[in-house]
């Protein structure tokens, strides 16, 4: 009973010990801050072609007419 104890508390403590855990929430938090400056440029990029199309389309009603 003492051997299964024993195990049980060295596979516990290679558990806490380990460090890969921190890469993977390092890795998480470098690909949220891409994820929000890509969400970001993209809305202005869209405002932008957005309002390139509105005066395209003012230019062209104005010229047919």
């Amino acid at each position: 009973m003492n051997t299964i104890v024993a195990v049980l508390h060295f596979c516990v403590r290679c558990v806490v010990m380990r460090e890969e855990g921190q890469d993977l929430v390092e890795y998480a938090l470098v690909f949220s801050m891409i994820a929000f400056g890509a969400i970001t440029g993209m809305e202005y990029l869209a405002t932008g072609i957005n309002t390139e199309f509105s005066n395209v389309a003012t230019t062209l009603t104005t010229s047919t007419s």
